[in-house]
């Protein structure tokens, strides 16, 4: 029997089941330790040849070399980076399978004090990079036929959040973006869908929220805990597989949450 890579999830090992096995796969914004890292992780377990990038290039080159992907700096705000990520990707491995946009930015401002800096730059990041990455990548995947995108949104697109105004109609646009990229991308046999994270825990995360904040999160879950960035990993990683082939246009919440 041949071998199978581990993963472990919520403390308890699990076996991969090549469900990517010669797929290439893109993950943007996959340094470090979040959803992104662990998604590359996933993917490479799962028998997929990984590309990497993120605009913070020390973290990248570390990540690449843990994960043994191939890395592309990017900062997916601008349209040039953007293009060339993909270019250097398929001119690495040849073609682009799957692409898992992940790039957001968050922030923890009540919409009274809110500048039109902070609104405009997490929108920039999370929405128009987002826009910017399936754009590049339906013009790589509509002219062979195939091709998977799975974006990463948030159950805030769905669910109001004091001080997550921008955020939330960034997420919200990423759900609109996946439904209506999905409609036009079906015909081509590409399929695109999103993932909506509740709270995944990670060291970036903790960096940049407070600690009641994200207890109070946790404690809306009915685990009572948040869930490990693997366990959305898994997520994506089923909606970039096979057995997802005929959903396109879904958001798929990742959530234990309760009213």
């Amino acid at each position: 029997m041949p071998h199978r890579p581990m993963s472990r999830r919520g403390g308890v090992v699990h076996e991969g089941h090549e469900l990517l096995r010669g797929k290439t796969v893109l993950v943007t914004a996959a340094a470090g330790t979040g959803i992104g890292f662990a998604t590359a992780k996933r993917c490479a377990e799962e028998g997929a040849l990984v590309a990497i990038s993120d605009r913070h290039e020390r973290r990248l080159g570390e990540a690449a070399a843990e994960l043994s992907a191939f890395p592309v700096p990017c900062d997916v705000t601008v349209e040039e980076q953007v293009q060339a990520m993909v270019d250097a990707v398929v001119a690495e491995y040849g073609r682009i399978d799957v692409l898992i946009n992940n790039a957001g930015l968050g922030g923890d401002t009540p919409l009274a004090e809110m500048t039109d800096e902070q609104w405009f730059r997490v929108l920039d990041v999370t929405l128009n990079g987002t826009f910017r990455c399936t754009r590049a990548g339906l013009r790589h995947m509509l002219p062979r036929g195939t091709g998977v995108i799975v974006n990463n949104s948030s159950v805030i697109g769905w669910r109001a959040q004091s001080g997550q105004a921008h955020y939330a109609a960034a997420k919200a646009g990423v759900m609109a973006l996946t439904r209506c990229a999905a409609i036009e991308a079906a015909p081509h046999g590409v399929r695109v869908n999103a993932v909506a994270p509740s709270i995944a825990m990670h060291e970036h995360l903790a960096k940049v929220s407070s600690e009641q904040l994200l207890a109070d999160l946790a404690d809306r879950e009915a685990f009572g805990r948040a869930a490990e960035p693997w366990e959305v990993a898994d997520v994506i990683v089923f909606l970039a597989s096979e057995y997802s082939s005929y959903m396109t246009g879904e958001v798929l919440s990742v959530s234990s949450q309760h009213p």
